[in-house]
């Protein structure tokens, strides 16, 4: 018997509920539960959403990027951000979710899909003190 992966799962899903109306997709849903359920998959749940959420947004051509920065950033500031990743990524559509981190001192992380881009200054210390360590 072949294990069913949260990944195939949520590509069932994409494939069964794409260009379905509202009413249609309600009734998808209730059966993916139902499924689910008689699957003792309802744990799984969450990470299947996830998986959902980046198959649809794979396909619409888009990223969410966390970031994490010490203080708010400036529109100016997620402008340039948003122009530069949609150019790394290839992507139309940029959402920026932000997070304000204290501990980071100053600088922001950014993370896409697996990727994590490391520009706080916590860790540009942290970095100069291995470099430090290694040198002596």
């Amino acid at each position: 018997m072949k294990t069913l992966t949260n990944n195939a799962i949520a590509q069932a899903i994409h494939a069964l509920s794409k260009d379905k109306s509202h009413s249609e997709q309600a009734d998808i849903s209730k059966k993916i539960v139902q499924f689910l359920f008689r699957r003792r998959f309802l744990s799984k749940a969450p990470d299947i959403l996830l998986q959902l959420r980046n198959i649809i947004n794979k396909k619409e051509d888009r990223i969410i990027v966390k970031i994490s920065s010490a203080e708010k950033l400036s529109e100016k500031t997620k402008t340039h951000l948003e122009q530069a990743l949609k150019k790394r990524y290839s992507a139309k559509e940029v959402i920026l979710d932000e997070n304000i981190n204290q501990k980071l001192l100053g600088g922001i992380k950014i993370e896409v899909n697996n990727e994590v881009i490391d520009l706080s200054i916590k860790n540009k210390i942290e970095k100069l003190q291995e470099y430090l360590i290694k040198s002596v």
